[in-house]
């Protein structure tokens, strides 16, 4: 309207269309029409005084010249659900793609961005400024990372960035970190704690799933890791509603300063390399520069006010641990990062609490301590409590080849003769028949298994079902077969029917029959 105003008085003074078309001002056109709508309103007179620029606003909104005609956008019978869409926060891509489903919408994407545009102009938000006094409030948040040689491999790891920005001073720790685990993240905030010398008062967070299990913009649900932390450290966790980022603005514009002030242009020989760099960073560069919201240095102000103010650090670090919910296999063992820890028989198929500490690993049933194992370092590994298996897995695993022949040798020369034939058994593994045959001392005594072994082994037949029979029929209590022959004992396994030429040989023909008469025997 000013220009509109400095155009008027031109004309007051006798310039033409032409003249104010070569000053810049406006258009020959244009100037011919506002000139027409000048002479109209009786603007043109140089005694009258020259209106001011609301009154040059209205006569143009109401000018037939200044109307131009605005074709109707095809979206306007979907305003109301597209509006609808925009207030839940829904993008722009999301919401063409819905009306071509639902509505059979054939054209581009960019009428609907422009439908858009239109929608949120004429909605504007107005937002408030979050303040917050000196050690009230940090804000934390993750951020794609650099791309890192793995340390063993070399091949390209993926990282992230874990920062957390003090609301007042906007100091900041940041470190580089390879996920985004519970133990990661619980880790970064000891740290966080252990560079600021203090504690804020609240941490405010988004929705992670290291942090809150279960969104929800009245009561959300902490993760229990998260939560024990809070408790040890004496801070209180202050989740952003669900799709808000803007309620921690100051840690989403310190990620931001990291990733296009301090990752572009550097290398990194691995992440302790890379945390170094980035740490040295922030006490120089980002710690002294002049922020564009307080117009003060961040490490300046951390210093000389909020260091003072922060909580104090516990005198004694809590020992923090790592809570998951893991369920009990039928091989009585959980799996925790790809390690076994066993738990009780009676607890098969049963989901579990699982708390693993830098040296430790505990299982809960509910609010019971049910197992406690050292904490294993490496994939594979399985720590195991004799007690925690079922009594006839222990007694198997227990009774070793080693046991069965000392409890032989107890029992008899005979009953460890036969195990130790067991064992020299070319194809079976006889560690079950072995102790079977010592279990059967329990049910008939030692004096009759050593008889009824001995009987086995007269017939060299040393097996299980051999002995048992024996003791079943009573035929250890009869008296004991003949010696073998020579000839026997040569064909081991063959010599029942087997005869020595002795014993062939000394074999008595029946007498010939005695005539008695003609045609008569006896």
């Amino acid at each position: 309207m000013h220009q509109y105003r400095h155009v008027l008085v031109r004309m007051r003074l006798g310039d033409s269309n032409r003249q104010i078309a070569k000053a810049g001002l406006m258009g020959r056109r244009k100037a011919s029409a506002f000139r027409e709508l000048a002479a109209h309103n009786g603007w043109l007179d140089p005694d009258s005084p020259v209106p001011d620029e609301a009154a040059i606003a209205q006569a143009l909104g109401s000018s037939p010249a200044r109307a131009t005609p605005r074709a109707g956008s095809s979206l306007e019978r979907y305003r109301d659900e597209i509006t609808r869409w925009v207030e839940l926060g829904i993008q722009g891509t999301t919401i063409h793609e819905a009306l071509c489903r639902k509505h059979g919408y054939t054209g581009h994407y960019s009428s609907v961005r422009r439908f858009l545009q239109g929608i949120r102009k004429a909605n504007p938000q107005a937002t408030v400024m979050l303040e917050f006094a000196p050690g009230e409030a940090a804000q934390v948040d993750f951020g794609k990372g650099p791309t890192i040689p793995h340390p063993l491999t070399g091949e390209p790891q993926l990282t992230w960035v874990f920062v957390m920005t003090l609301a007042w001073s906007r100091h900041q720790y940041a470190e580089i970190v390879p996920d985004q685990k519970v133990s990661t993240w619980i880790a970064c905030h000891r740290r966080a704690f252990e560079w600021f010398g203090g504690v804020p008062a609240r941490i405010i967070i988004d929705n992670a799933k290291c942090a809150i299990v279960r969104a929800c913009y009245h009561d959300p649900e902490v993760q229990r890791s998260y939560a024990e932390l809070a408790e040890g450290y004496g801070f209180r966790i202050a989740p952003c509603p669900v799709r808000d980022p803007k309620k921690k603005g100051r840690v989403e514009s310190g990620v931001k300063y990291i990733k296009r002030s301090f990752l572009p242009l550097r290398e990194f020989r691995d992440r302790v390399d890379a945390n170094r760099q980035l740490h040295e960073w922030i006490r120089s560069t980002a710690g002294n520069r002049l922020h564009g919201t307080t117009h003060e240095r961040p490490l300046t102000r951390f210093v000389e006010v909020e260091r003072h103010v922060l909580r104090p650090l516990p005198d004694v670090p809590p020992i923090l641990g790592v809570w998951t919910r893991v369920k009990l296999h039928g091989n009585c063992h959980v799996t925790f990062e790809k390690a076994y820890y066993s738990a009780p028989f009676r607890l098969v198929r049963q989901h579990l609490w699982l708390r693993a500490t830098p040296s430790t690993v505990e299982l809960y049933l509910d609010h019971e301590l049910v197992a406690s194992h050292p904490r294993l370092a490496r994939p594979g590994e399985r720590s195991t409590v004799q007690d925690h298996l079922p009594p006839e897995a222990v007694a198997y695993q227990m009774q070793d080849p080693q046991w069965c022949l000392k409890k032989a040798r107890a029992l008899g020369p005979s009953t460890h003769e036969l195990v130790e034939r067991l064992f020299a058994h070319r194809v079976l593994d006889n560690l079950r028949a072995a102790q079977g045959v010592i279990r059967l001392a329990q049910r008939f005594g030692h004096e009759r298994l050593e008889a009824a072994c001995r009987r086995a082994l007269r017939f060299d037949d040393p097996r299980y079902r051999t002995v048992k029979t024996i003791l079943q029929k009573g035929l250890d209590q009869e008296p004991e077969p003949a010696e073998p022959s020579a000839l026997a004992e040569a064909y081991t396994g063959k010599g029942r029917f087997c005869r020595d030429a002795a014993q062939l040989l000394l074999w008595d023909p029946p007498p010939a029959p005695q005539r008695r008469g003609p045609g008569e025997t006896l």
